[in-house]
């Protein structure tokens, strides 16, 4: 990006909480927090002031797939962001007293989630959909498993994968892509080996409705199925299918159920993708008495796709949004990063722009009406979060809408 003054470098590690056991669950983000407090040669401190005097940004985030450490500065301090990411993927102190301390930072983490309801029900509903199966945890853990790891568990995991084979580096921005590769060489020219992680598929179990009493003003809710994997071609009609359904001002939920009828402040769907499974889900949060309401209108319209199929003019609006939101990612060295490294990761090669243009556009009317067909024959899970009792919801109606 040579008209760019800036450069975004970023780490993606291809462990994430999928891949942890019971007893680590919340390790990948663990290490996340972690590798930030230091290394042998730079302190905590030392990475803060250093970032702070030349403007720099640095962050980390974990998913259920990967785990990602990126920094974003003036392209002048290019060596500067690799130096310091570079050194904390290799050589993390981990200490004892430092771990004891961000276990602390977690578990109050994992309080101020569980004080949201909203992130409550998302949080349910993926452990409903995909019962018993690592997919469904939280990446943060439990409290029970982040009281418990130590020191060592914490090294151990970070020796298994946190490996070259299991990375991937994505610079974007103003530089000279020959002399950075050789400095990543450099950098990495004693550590070797590390693959990807063996997983285990989802079986087939999943739980219809998750309830939780609380007393809140709304009650939030979040009802879907399961999805396409990131790779089965499908996922492109599925895209378009959930941007008509819930993705944007114009789509179908939020004119009907908030414009029209102004039973929510917002309302949504979002398709989740994963190496072997995915879901595709509506989120809604409504003052008690409208949840059978809300409901109902979700599930009509998830029949009337299903029936007719989505429109001419729906699939124009669908098509151009995603058409934008692809060029508009071009536009930031941090966005680029973002987009060509978790590509290079997730599917082992990095589409250009044009061709995910030219897939978008290949979807037709016909492919979206048959996975709008295929999604409404499969289960259904639905989480709600709020006042339940207290708000008179009639339980027996919500299990009819499943």
């Amino acid at each position: 990006m040579p008209d760019v003054r800036s450069v975004a470098i970023g780490f993606f590690v291809g462990t994430g909480s999928r891949d942890e056991s019971g007893e680590l669950a919340g390790a990948s983000h663990f290490l996340e927090h972690l590798l930030f407090k230091g290394t042998e040669s730079w302190s905590a401190a030392d990475i803060a002031e250093a970032l702070d005097g030349v403007g720099g940004d640095c962050n980390a985030f974990t998913t259920k797939e990967y785990t990602a450490f990126y920094v974003r500065l003036l392209s002048e301090d290019l060596d500067l962001g690799l130096e310091i990411l570079g050194n904390i993927m290799l050589e993390p102190a981990l200490r004892r007293k430092d771990v004891d301390a961000e276990r602390k930072v977690i578990l109050d983490e994992i309080l101020m989630h569980a004080d949201e309801p909203g992130d409550q029900a998302g949080e349910r509903f993926q452990s409903a959909l995909f019962l018993d199966h690592p997919l469904g945890r939280d990446t943060l853990g439990t409290k029970e498993s982040i009281a418990d790891i130590t020191s060592t568990d914490v090294r151990a995991f970070f020796d298994r994968h946190y490996l070259p084979r299991n990375m991937v580096v994505s610079v974007a921005g103003s530089f000279d892509h020959e002399t950075v590769a050789a400095k990543i060489d450099r950098q990495f020219s004693n550590r070797s080996g590390g693959s990807a992680p063996l997983r285990v598929s989802p079986g087939a179990a999943q739980k219809p409705l998750v309830v939780t009493d609380r007393p809140t003003e709304q009650v939030h809710m979040v009802i879907g199925a399961r999805c396409v994997s990131r790779f089965d071609e499908q996922r492109w009609a599925f895209s378009i299918l959930s941007h008509v359904l819930g993705g944007g001002l114009s789509s179908r939920l939020f004119q009907k159920v908030r414009e029209q009828r102004g039973l929510v402040y917002s309302i949504w769907s979002e398709r989740a993708a994963f190496q072997d499974a995915g879901s595709i889900a509506v989120a809604a949060g409504t003052a008690p008495e409208h949840v059978e309401e809300v409901l109902e209108i979700v599930v009509e319209e998830l029949e009337l796709l299903a029936k007719e199929g989505i429109t001419e003019k729906e699939l124009k609006i669908a098509k151009g949004s995603h058409r934008a939101e692809a060029l508009l990612s071009c536009e930031d060295s941090a966005a680029r990063m973002m987009r060509i490294g978790t590509a290079l990761l997730l599917h082992g090669e990095v589409k250009s722009i044009d061709e995910i243009l030219e897939r978008i556009e290949r979807v037709d009317e016909s492919a979206v009406a048959a996975v709008a067909s295929e999604l409404l024959d499969r289960p259904r899970t639905l989480s709600v979060v709020g006042p339940v009792e207290a708000g008179g919801v009639n339980l027996d109606r919500v299990r009819g809408s499943l």
